[in-house]
């Protein structure tokens, strides 16, 4: 059996071996100093980028504001408790799921943040969102003011996030004309995401949100241009949405938690649709009202337990004794009972025969 003899390693074997280690060197420092994801950066009163103090405070302790980044102050106090911003992009709006602040940042990114430890939740970027904001492009758009464009990227970023309040597990919805997201706060897990129809753009800015439901507005048009009917699409986590035909300038108003009002011009009357139970309220006096799943707030009226229109007023009763019950309609509209006589009364044979279901408030078998 033969031996091979060990390798001398000459200089230009050596050459090979010494670049691969240059490179994993190289690596392992631009690892290390790579920047943070998202351009994260937390910092406590009057530092560049430190971590705050562990003090563990809750969302109720602290003021949050936005503008350049998440700005978080005692309510005591009125002192800084700490800074979160994000490195080329600034805060435009703030919103609350639950406990945790959710931020939509000039770049199109959405950020949950936990107020109680300063530490990030998730990021989400959303698909056109930066473009909408900055509004490029449109008519007018180069006449702009920066106050102008500062003020409309807020005002966008407010119709753009929609947070709701569901109990135990919040979520919220991302607009923009072109595209509709729902994330689920717990996670940042994207639940579902919507396009308009052909034709048509939500409108973002007409948009509301219940604790159990986002309404979309969109707004269609035809071939020429011309506005045409176009739609509200609610959108829920926990079951499936519904969609709903409107004009082009319908409205959508929130009643409370759950029910919100919708016009949809001069000649249609308001109408009134629970989020909750996903249908809409049935007006008093409707056919189906005895069938409605959603009554008005309050029940209707009995129009068998009002008072008879012109019945006189029920005598005041002398002073010990207990006062006359009323008299129902059927007794008002009854002929008078005779007087009792030891003599049995004579039947009326000349009053007519009035059918059972036919008298007003008669009990029926």
């Amino acid at each position: 059996m033969s031996r091979k003899p060990l390798r001398v390693l000459t200089p230009r074997s050596i050459l090979p071996a010494l670049a691969v280690m240059l490179v994993l060197a190289a690596g392992a420092a631009a690892h290390a100093n790579k920047p943070v994801p998202f351009g994260d950066r937390v910092a406590g009163p009057g530092a560049e980028a430190t971590p705050v103090n562990s003090e563990s405070l809750s969302a109720a302790d602290l003021d949050l504001r936005v503008g350049p980044g998440l700005e978080a102050f005692h309510k005591q106090t009125g002192e800084q408790a700490w800074s979160y911003r994000r490195e080329g992009a600034e805060a435009l709006y703030l919103a609350m799921a639950g406990d945790n602040a959710i931020v939509v940042w000039d770049d199109g990114m959405v950020t949950s943040v936990r107020p109680g430890d300063h530490s990030v939740r998730w990021h989400r970027a959303v698909p056109g969102l930066a473009d909408w904001l900055r509004g490029d492009g449109e008519p007018g758009a180069d006449k702009r003011t920066d106050a102008q464009r500062k003020q409309l990227a807020e005002q966008r970023a407010a119709g753009a996030l929609h947070t709701v309040q569901r109990d135990g597990s919040p979520w919220l919805a991302l607009v923009t004309p072109n595209l509709t997201m729902g994330l689920r706060d717990a996670d940042g897990d994207l639940r579902y995401n919507d396009k308009p129809a052909n034709g048509c753009v939500y409108d973002p800015l007409r948009a509301v949100h219940t604790d159990y439901a986002v309404l979309i507005p969109r707004t269609c048009t035809n071939g020429s241009g011309q506005a045409v009917s176009g739609g509200i699409t609610g959108y829920r986590l926990d079951s499936n949405g519904w969609a709903m035909s409107a004009g082009p300038a319908a409205t959508v108003k929130v009643l409370d938690r759950s029910r919100v009002e919708i016009t949809d011009g001069p000649i249609v009357p308001p109408k009134v649709f629970d989020t909750k139970a996903a249908a809409p309220e049935t007006a008093c006096g409707a056919l189906d009202a005895p069938f409605a799943a959603v009554r008005p707030q309050g029940g209707c009226a009995d129009p068998s337990g009002a008072p008879t229109a012109g019945a006189p007023a029920a005598p005041a009763a002398p002073d010990g004794a207990a006062p006359a019950a009323p008299a129902s309609p059927a007794a008002t509209d009854a002929p008078p009972i005779p007087a009792a006589t030891d003599a049995p009364a004579a039947p009326d044979t000349t009053a007519a025969t009035v059918p059972a279901d036919d008298r007003t408030g008669a009990q029926q078998p």
